[in-house]
């Protein structure tokens, strides 16, 4: 009996394990999403309310990983359930990762907020929306345990690097028929850099969960060939 109660408590303790990086997944997202709709609406108090919002991602963070290795130390699990906490520790830090970006957004949004704008922002707000799905998409996968959706996610990456490179040779030509532009269309240019930075979160988020579920490492497997 007394196992049978320890092994009902340790997936209690996982299922909060997971409700927390939902709740920090969430808060991360949203701070992508405050910094774009600050740069796009060149709204200046509320690119400072990302840039003085990080602490509750931060505080989460530290809370994650506490819970990650009180886990490993009193439970010692095995297979799937050793994989999962692993993945949990690493997801926590690709969220903390975006949460990072999200900061570096509002800060490139204040310095675009300073000229006037080079072009209507249209690519930017369309990479946001897809790297934000991502992010949402990955953590569902990880918690449903749920390998084709984050195999979608995986799939959804190349859209994010086509725009970045539509966005990069377009600012380009702004830049070359204007040097005036050429400060704040770099801002554009990191901006959706960081963006797409977003994006490869999420996938390494996604390849956690497929490896978590099949123990099947995606990883690096195009440049192996296999």
């Amino acid at each position: 009996m007394a196992s049978e109660h320890v092994v009902r408590h340790f997936q209690e303790e996982l299922e909060q394990l997971k409700a927390r990086l939902l709740v920090m997944g969430g808060l991360a997202e949203e701070q992508v999403r405050l910094a774009v709709k600050g740069l796009v609406e060149r709204d200046r108090d509320l690119i400072d309310r990302v840039l003085m919002g990080d602490e509750p991602v931060n505080a989460l963070h530290i809370e994650i990983d506490n819970r990650c290795f009180t886990l490993l130390a009193l439970y010692q699990p095995m297979a799937v359930d050793l994989r999962a906490i692993v993945a949990a520790v690493k997801i926590n830090t690709d969220l903390e990762r975006v949460g990072d970006l999200a900061i570096n957004i509002a800060e490139a949004g204040r310095q675009y907020s300073s000229h006037p704008p080079v072009k209507k922002l249209i690519d930017i707000p369309r990479m946001a929306t897809i790297a934000q799905r991502m992010l949402r998409d990955a953590l569902d996968a990880f918690v449903r345990r749920d390998t084709a959706l984050a195999q979608g996610v995986l799939n959804e990456d190349d859209a994010l690097d086509a725009l970045k490179t539509q966005i990069f040779r377009e600012l380009l030509t702004y830049m070359l028929q204007d040097p005036g532009t050429i400060e704040p269309a770099l801002d554009l240019i990191l901006i959706s850099r960081h963006l797409e930075r977003i994006g490869d979160h999420a996938t390494n988020i996604a390849e956690d969960v497929i490896f978590m579920v099949s123990a099947k490492d995606v990883r690096h497997h195009a440049a192996e060939g296999g």
